[in-house]
């Protein structure tokens, strides 16, 4: 498999479309209903978000009965101060009879060159390191040349685009009989995926949560077991490495593509494990 910044992951298509085709099923429930529901969900009282927007706590209730209509900028106002993806905006401006103003992009797209440029200089900078880029579910978009370190020894059908790098990393035949801490570091993966889905529904995830739950042993924490920070302990050829991992969004987007990527980039732990990485991309340089 070769993934060194082929953004093999990219679906074809036309260039640019409008979030449409994926919320227009979500706009039949309403704006009111919507609004009332994300303003739940991020448990702000109507008077808080009120004060958000900068406006009434009455206008707001009209909104939720659907006794008032909104203007397109109280929309996006409303949006933002309940701090929505673009997607999940698109729909809410849909719900409220307005176009989506937010642009979904093919990756692939000639007018997305310059970010596919910067991707792959990002990802080249990072090595001898492990790096990748991937959607909100896992899907693979892209990665550098040390991404091998995680396809060593892994079933074939998980290398199958659209590879997803959560299931090739939890997966019984892909990564996971090589990693030492597995029930702490499966345990780290899960609370992130169900916080982001706790934030964000999403029923596809919350399917692909149930899958990878299910490959795990049940997490026994020891004495010095630190939640938050859980770093990679993994079994490779040259010895055992120590990562540690960054998450790097695309926060300034515009576009709801770009916007729901994310840069995973792994980091040694340990001098040891920096070491095995130079040794590995060494290796790489000189074979034929």
């Amino acid at each position: 498999m070769t993934t060194d910044d082929s953004f093999e992951g990219m679906a074809a298509g036309s260039p640019t479309r409008l979030t449409r085709a994926m919320t227009t099923a979500l706009s039949t429930t309403g704006f009111g209903p919507q609004l009332r529901h994300w303003r739940t969900l991020r448990r702000v009282s109507q008077l808080d978000l009120a004060i958000r927007a900068e406006t009434s706590q009455r206008y707001l209730s009209f909104l939720e009965q659907g006794r008032s209509k909104p203007g397109r900028t109280m929309v996006i106002r409303l949006a933002e101060s309940l701090e929505l993806s673009l997607r999940d905006r698109n729909t809410l401006l849909l719900a409220a009879g307005f176009a989506p103003v937010f642009p979904e992009s093919d990756l692939a797209a000639p007018e997305l060159a310059p970010v596919r440029e910067a991707i792959g200089a990002v990802l080249d900078g990072h090595l001898p390191y492990p790096a990748l880029v991937a959607r909100p579910r896992g899907e693979l978009v892209t990665a550098n040349a040390a991404f091998d370190l995680f396809t060593e020894d892994v079933d074939p059908e998980l290398l199958r685009a659209p590879i997803n790098v959560l299931r090739l990393a939890l997966h019984p035949d892909g990564v996971a009989p090589r990693v030492r801490n597995l029930p702490d570091w499966g345990r780290h993966i899960m609370d992130s995926l169900r916080g982001r889905s706790a934030h964000t529904p999403d029923p596809a995830l919350d399917q692909l949560i149930a899958e990878l739950s299910s490959y795990l042993p049940a997490p026994t924490p020891g004495p010095d077991h630190v939640g938050f920070a859980v770093p990679l302990h993994l079994r490779t050829p040259d010895g055992d490495l120590r990562l540690i991992t960054t998450l790097t969004t695309f926060a300034t987007a515009t576009d709801v593509t770009i916007a729901e990527l994310h840069l995973e980039a792994f980091l040694p732990a340990d001098a040891d494990s920096a070491r095995i990485l130079r040794l590995r991309a060494e290796r790489h340089r000189s074979a034929p």
